[in-house]
């Protein structure tokens, strides 16, 4: 069966109706310390593992995204749960995220969008990255 509809076409699509952020915007807002900021790094584990992620990020793998947001699923997380935050979701190059955060939209999230370009262009922006050992450590101590 073709594809009648690629994937840039479905990014595209949501991109037109969610909010996207420059990697200077979110940095902007990290650096005056905005409470409101909540990160969410929603790639693979293998991706965090490789290049690091973003301190401070939340990971919440792609596949479970929908069932981590919603209140009725047994998987869950609180941390979601706060309305007073914005959730700007990130994955390697912005496609990912694009259509999770159109998707949590559908779900009824209006404190939800996502970084244009992705990790990929947040590192070469030069924005701090934290490996997971780090990160591991941060709990840890």
């Amino acid at each position: 069966m073709p594809i009648t509809k690629g994937f840039r076409a479905l990014v595209d699509e949501a991109s037109a109706q969610i909010t996207t952020y420059s990697v200077t915007q979110v940095q902007e807002r990290l650096q005056a310390g905005d409470p409101r900021l909540q990160l969410v790094d929603i790639r693979d584990l293998r991706e965090l593992e490789r290049e690091g992620s973003v301190p401070g990020a939340l990971h919440a793998p792609r596949g479970m995204l929908e069932f981590w947001v919603d209140p009725d699923s047994p998987y869950f997380k609180p941390a979601f749960g706060d309305e007073s935050r914005e959730f700007v979701l990130f994955c390697g190059a912005g496609w990912r995220s694009a259509l999770a955060t159109k998707a949590l939209q559908d779900m009824g999230m209006r404190n939800v969008a996502h970084i244009e370009g992705g990790f990929a262009d947040w590192t070469k922006a030069g924005a701090p990255v934290e490996t997971l050992e780090q990160r591991r450590a941060k709990k840890a101590g």
